[in-house]
């Protein structure tokens, strides 16, 4: 495999998106991001993806309330474009088995704690920062792992870590977090290839 087409799945603001945007424009990808896959109209990572010349869809339950339409037209996006990688990179949904199946050990997802102790359903946003400081851990940090069938549970790729501070928020931790997982997932991407 020369070069990696990748699909990238958002649900928000698409910062995690930006960063592989921009590791891609440096040469430090070895990849093509060619779709962007929402399944929220209005997240700004579709923005980020027209102002990158990137195809942008937008595939939800809403628009395909019928199960088997939404997963024909996720796997008709990917189709494509010929995607051989996809990152989950802040979307908020389970992606559907057959999707799982079809790209088994080809799906990898970024999530902004140290897994496995930090991940599961309901395990995103403030809530992990949240469950960290409650846990009175002194480290967090961030995972990019394979995704399998289960929530948070196939394989890590690669883990970087930062201090729980005595006065952190869960905003203020949150930052920290964000900021290590746009450096690391670009390199687990490399890793990937």
């Amino acid at each position: 495999m020369s070069e990696l087409s990748i699909a990238v799945f958002v649900s928000g603001g698409g910062t995690n998106l930006q960063a592989l945007i921009d590791a891609a424009g440096e040469g430090r990808l070895n990849g093509r991001i060619s779709a962007v896959i929402s399944n929220n109209s209005g997240s700004h990572a579709l923005v980020r993806a027209a102002n990158a010349g990137i195809n942008g869809y937008h595939i939800s339950g809403k628009r395909y309330p019928d199960g088997s339409d939404f997963v024909t037209a996720i796997l008709e996006a990917l189709d494509k474009h010929t995607i051989n990688l996809i990152i989950l990179a802040g979307y908020m949904k389970l992606l559907p088995i057959e999707i799982i199946r079809k790209f088994k050990s080809r799906i990898i997802n970024i999530h902004p704690a140290l897994l496995p102790k930090y991940g599961g359903e309901g395990m995103y946003g403030l809530n992990v920062h949240r469950a960290v400081i409650r846990s009175g851990d002194m480290l967090s940090g961030a995972s990019v792992h394979f995704v399998d069938e289960i929530f948070d549970h196939g394989a890590i790729l690669i883990q970087r870590t930062v201090p729980v501070l005595s006065d952190d928020s869960p905003e203020s931790l949150s930052a920290r977090v964000l900021r290590i997982e746009h450096k690391i997932l670009p390199m687990a991407v490399r890793m990937f290839l």
